[in-house]
């Protein structure tokens, strides 16, 4: 994930912020495509319609993390959404939708020339594999391993660095397209990371959700029913810190920051610690379309303000450690 020195035209409109090229933000290269901001839309509900994608592309967004997809992702159960002071609990999991519907998605975006990063997980290593190159053959040019979805297990997963290896290895040996493995912050995560990057990947996004948990106060009673996947502002400084000291420790793989987004100044802060492209996903649940607006505008013209690039801004919170 470098930054480049030219960038290509693009169109405007209404509905979207500035999108003509400007040498402080854009274009960028993440995972082999170009963007034009470091501003990513992440994975989740909100990426499981083709409309959706799309728009949220129009409105300024760097590229777009697909709702992760599989093979086999059981029957609709009771998907909820809980939203708290400080973030968000979900207790979902992945797309209801076939991976054929997905291809023939895959195939529209890649005809059109869309930044579209697939986001992708199975029950197995071999499943996975198949699964990315199925993808891979329909034209996805970047891939997000979602490996580490703690909802799936009812918050059990024990993610090592002997699985991490596994599925990383097995989606290497069947696609060349570059991709990153989606890891949550906690216990071994520089092992997790090494494990992914010496099997393959050629980037990590961290993190993902972590577990939370919310009870009623005057019933006792465990909302949700169990704890499941906390995003927000409230883990946003527990990311910051991992980011910074995974790079004071020479960490050098690229890594696509994600957690607590709400504003320009966090895509700044992210940047600063060293992430060279910043996901936002829960902000996006109120005022989708707007609230993109918002951030991506914001940290264009923040930029401006100090007349830096993206590149001056990477890891010059580490530089001045």
């Amino acid at each position: 994930m470098t930054a480049t020195k030219d960038a290509g035209s693009a169109p405007e409109d209404a509905d979207a912020v500035h999108t003509r090229p400007d040498a402080r933000s854009a274009p960028l290269e993440v995972l082999g495509l170009r963007l034009r901001s470091p501003v990513v839309v992440g994975s989740g509900l909100l990426t499981d319609q083709e409309r959706n994608i799309r728009r949220l592309i129009e409105g300024g967004a760097g590229a777009v993390v697909t709702k992760t997809i599989h093979p086999d992702p059981g029957p609709s159960g009771n998907e909820r959404l809980l939203r708290l002071p400080t973030g968000m609990l979900n207790n979902t999991t992945y797309s209801r939708r076939s991976v054929d519907d997905w291809c023939a998605m895959l195939r529209r975006f890649a005809d059109d020339g869309l930044p579209v990063i697939t986001s992708v997980h199975a029950d197995s290593p071999a499943q996975l594999a198949d699964l990315a190159e199925r993808v891979t053959d329909a034209g996805s040019g970047a891939l997000e391993l979602g490996i580490s979805c703690l909802n799936e297990e009812g918050g059990g997963l024990e993610d090592t660095p002997e699985r991490v290896a596994a599925y990383t290895e097995a989606v290497r040996r069947r696609t060349p397209v570059p991709f990153s493995v989606k890891l949550a912050i906690g216990e071994r995560v520089r092992e997790r990371i090494d494990a992914a990057t010496a099997s393959g990947a050629d980037a990590i996004t961290l993190s993902d959700t972590i577990a939370g948990l919310a009870v009623d106060a005057d019933t006792g009673e465990v909302r949700l029913g169990g704890a499941f996947g906390y995003s927000g502002p409230g883990i946003k400084p527990l990311v910051l810190a991992e980011i910074f000291g995974l790079r004071r420790d020479g960490l050098t793989v690229p890594v696509m920051a994600s957690g607590g987004v709400k504003d320009a100044t966090d895509v700044a802060e992210y940047l600063s610690v060293g992430a060279e492209a910043v996901q936002v996903y829960t902000a996006l649940h109120r005022n989708m379309h707007a609230t993109l607006r918002t951030i991506r505008q914001g940290f264009d013209d923040w930029l401006a303000s100090r007349g830096g690039t993206v590149a001056d801004l990477v890891g010059q919170s580490v530089k001045r450690a």
